[in-house]
């Protein structure tokens, strides 16, 4: 352990230090104040003589004759399944009144990146009982399928749905050898009342008892922000590749993790990239990403469900834009069906999860599930365009088909898509109320859909009820 008292500069986030000695790059640095206070921080460069330490709890109250201890390691996250159940803050510290955390393993909160090799491609189903998701967008474990919102949607009604609601096959058909589910909750930079309406729902629906919650609320420093996701996918690793467990991680939101990278890069006066984010965000945004898969060998897997709100509802936006780069499609939230009170307000044109045809079919989902899917999104998308033509000829302009079209897209949005936030559909539930749906149109109209199965799903009560409409 090496200690200073040679503090040159105190900067936003950033305190700098000479040394004489060689510091490691990320190594965990202790800062003690003539208040009697030690707050943590990590060396985040490192140069001959020099070098710029981020504090993690802020750096009020240093001065110039602080010391500054440089620890010899890299910063680990205490690892144990007993983590489940508990709520702690953004430095990984338990802030629920229970106990010290007793850890079976300390680990790197940089992890290991997983061999290519090694990897096994995605392709099982994991039901988050939202329609809009396991119908048309279906998630795949050890998947990353982030969640597109803007300011003041409901993104985090949606969030906390998924995380009480989201089930392995196993689970509900009682396979007692399939691993189990867990999910772990990584909030960043949300405020005191967003965490009480994370931390009520936890409790009031019992999703607490299998999950890990992160809480890094607004006024924490924007370096904690840094490390909290960081420290989730640590212990979902742990989870997943030691203990077995399926792994939902839920990372919310990644736009304030951003601003925090933008801030400690405006500190240390680096070069701006795109609208002043870093230049190196890409690279950022990728560690944490691709810690998500699945290990030949390993029964458990991590799958990522990350949040952003895009600035100004703009996917050109350099968060967004990075995110889709890197990432196995996107689950858009839509402002116009929000303001109709769909709930949620998932718009599944823009949508995309680029695994979902390895995740659904026999032996997985239903065997209808691909086709049922696809018909959908071709009808809603041509009710859609209809929609646009209606504004300038009228209904009565377009053909008998056309206004079955209509008719689909707004069943579509008001019966499929909108389910409320307490609502858990099975994915049975979900496809047969497309055929429900589909039913609306005539049989010539399913040409996305195989003849043997329109014969033995196709509602003809159906039909003759909307003909007789």
């Amino acid at each position: 352990m090496k200690e200073y008292q040679t503090i040159t500069e105190i900067s936003g986030p950033l305190v700098f230090a000479e040394v004489d000695e060689p510091v490691g790059y990320d190594e965990i640095v202790e800062i003690e104040t003539d208040d009697g206070r030690t707050l943590r921080g990590q060396v985040l460069e490192s140069s001959d003589g020099l070098v710029s330490i981020q504090v993690f709890e802020g750096t009020g109250g240093i001065d110039r004759n602080a010391s500054v201890r440089f620890l010899g390691e890299t910063m680990k996250m205490p690892v144990t399944e007993d983590l489940l159940g508990r709520v702690l803050d953004g430095s990984g510290e338990p802030i629920d009144g229970g106990p010290e955390i007793v850890p079976e393993s300390r680990e790197d909160i940089v992890g290991e990146a997983i061999n290519p090799y090694s990897r096994e491609y995605p392709e099982e189903f994991i039901q988050t009982g939202v329609s809009g998701i396991d119908g048309m967008n279906t998630l795949v474990r050890g998947q990353k399928l982030p969640i597109f919102s803007g300011s003041g949607l409901p993104h985090n009604d949606l969030a906390l749905q998924i995380a009480r609601q989201a089930t392995v096959p196993e689970e509900e058909e009682g396979d007692e050898g399939g691993s189990e589910f867990a999910v772990i909750f990584g909030a960043m930079g949300i405020t005191q009342e967003e965490a009480n309406e994370f931390m009520d729902d936890f409790e009031r629906t019992g999703a607490l008892e299998r999950s890990v919650v992160f809480m890094n609320l607004a006024d924490d420093p924007a370096v904690e922000r840094t490390v909290t996701p960081r420290l989730a996918l640590t212990t979902a690793e742990y989870l997943a590749f030691e203990k077995d467990y399926h792994v939902l991680v839920i990372l919310t939101d990644i736009t304030n993790y951003c601003e925090a990278l933008r801030e400690i890069g405006a500190a240390r006066e680096e070069v701006p990239g795109r609208r002043g984010y870093p230049g190196y965000m890409y690279t950022d945004l990728a560690q944490l990403y691709e810690r998500a898969g699945r290990i030949e060998g390993k029964d458990g897997s991590v799958t990522q469900i990350p949040i952003l709100t895009m600035p100004g509802d703009d996917d050109t936006h350099p968060i967004p834009d990075l995110t889709g780069y890197i990432t196995e499609g996107q689950i858009v939230m839509d402002r116009d069906l929000n303001s109709q009170g769909i709930e949620p307000p998932i718009n599944v044109l823009p949508s995309l999860s680029r695994l979902m045809d390895d995740g659904i079919g026999e032996g997985l989902t239903r065997e209808d599930h691909g086709d049922v899917s696809d018909q959908m999104y071709a009808a809603y998308a041509e009710g859609e365009d209809l929609r646009d033509l209606v504004n300038i000829v009228g209904r009565e302009a377009l053909s008998e088909l056309d206004n079955k079209y209509l008719d689909f897209a707004d069943r579509f949005e008001t019966e499929f898509v909108e389910q409320g936030y307490d609502t858990n559909r099975s994915i049975d539930d979900t496809i047969e109320l497309g055929w429900d749906l589909l039913s609306e149109l005539p049989k010539e109209a399913l040409n996305r859909i195989d003849e043997e199965l329109i014969e033995e799903h196709y509602r003809e009560d159906e039909a003759e009820a909307v003909q007789a409409d």
